[in-house]
């Protein structure tokens, strides 16, 4: 295995007949690995005074095997491209049978003279069942590196039974008639779930969701400022090319009063954010609403698993999810300490 060091934004192209055939095979294939995603957050929200200086690995046939798509800090930090707040899901991309020796070929480049110099490797997201948790340690104690190893956030995870009602039954009794009241009495006030179809006009579809969002809370209006508005719909445009979008509403009498900007990806549903009209039909929990009812599609459409992503939110936990962790290893040279 040889490593290959990219600077700048090239590798998306140069990469890209390559990338996402990688990124489904990897140890940690998410929506957040794609070619798309990875370019669009960099696009759009990469940190000012940054660089992007990544490591690929490839094998003696010439098979790409590796992607550490990194970038430089203006303090010397080297972080996952993605990290930290947009992106749920971060790690090497890699199978996972490749991890330990691409790694060791990704700090050799580190260490070389044609990368860039470097205080500490900060990789945010990585999640609990990740190769990368035992193979770093490892790596780093043989190469006289510190690692820090500390819990990043959570991500509560639903796993969907064969039925709804079967999930149902699965929650608390006072949950499970909270739900079912709660969908008696949207359906009583005629509202309709829409999922935004092929054929829609995706950029309209995108802004009502984003309006929704900014009605949420002044926190949600304060974060989505001009470069979050567009990886936003540089992302739905990836994902719907791709077939993975899953833009969800709840309407009624023509007013869109909640909206859910999903993935579905790799049978699993991934709720990216959600937007909510206070002042909509406020009686109704339409918000509720809307979660369920993608949960019922997720499970009546074969899906095994439904992803709040990151958050500890109080809801999430109402609707069955239990937490699976993320982590944050903080990997420097001793004599930088």
């Amino acid at each position: 295995m040889y490593a290959q060091i990219y600077h700048g934004d090239a590798i998306f192209t140069e990469l890209s007949a390559e990338w996402d055939a990688l990124a489904q095979r990897g140890m940690t294939d998410t929506p957040f690995q794609t070619l798309a995603y990875q370019q669009a957050w960099w696009q759009n929200l990469h940190p000012l005074d940054s660089e992007l200086h990544s490591i690929i690995t490839r094998d003696g046939d010439g098979r790409l095997t590796a992607i550490a798509c990194f970038y430089i800090t203006d303090q010397g930090d080297v972080k996952f491209n993605g990290c930290v707040e947009e992106t749920d899901y971060l790690d090497l991309i890699a199978e996972a049978r490749h991890a330990e020796e691409a790694w060791s070929a990704i700090f050799s480049c580190l260490e070389s003279d044609e990368y860039p110099p470097w205080r500490q490797l900060e990789l945010c997201n990585i999640p609990a069942i990740s190769p990368s948790r035992t193979v770093l340690p490892r790596l780093a104690e043989d190469l006289n590196l510190l690692v820090v190893e500390s819990v990043n956030e959570v991500c509560p995870i639903i796993q969907l039974p064969g039925n709804f009602e079967a999930y149902l039954q699965n929650l608390g009794s006072k949950q499970r008639r909270e739900i079912q009241r709660k969908l008696r009495r949207a359906r009583g006030a005629e509202a309709n779930l829409q999922i935004v179809g092929p054929d829609a006009d995706l950029a309209e579809a995108v802004d009502d969701f984003l309006e929704l969002l900014g009605r949420s809370s002044y926190e949600k209006l304060e974060w989505l400022h001009e470069d979050r508005r567009s990886l936003f719909h540089t992302v739905a445009a990836a994902a719907k090319k791709a077939g993975t979008l899953q833009l969800m509403f709840i309407e009624i009498r023509g007013r869109k009063a909640a909206g859910l900007f999903n993935f579905d990806y790799g049978d699993r549903i991934w709720v990216y954010n959600s937007g909510l009209d206070p002042n909509a039909y406020g009686n109704l929990s339409l918000g509720v609403v809307l979660t369920a009812q993608a949960i019922q599609w997720a499970i009546e459409n074969g899906r095994s698993e439904f992803d709040f992503l990151r958050g500890s939110e109080t809801y999430k936990y109402r609707f069955g999810a239990q937490d699976s962790t993320i982590y944050r290893l903080q990997i420097s040279p001793a004599q930088r300490r």
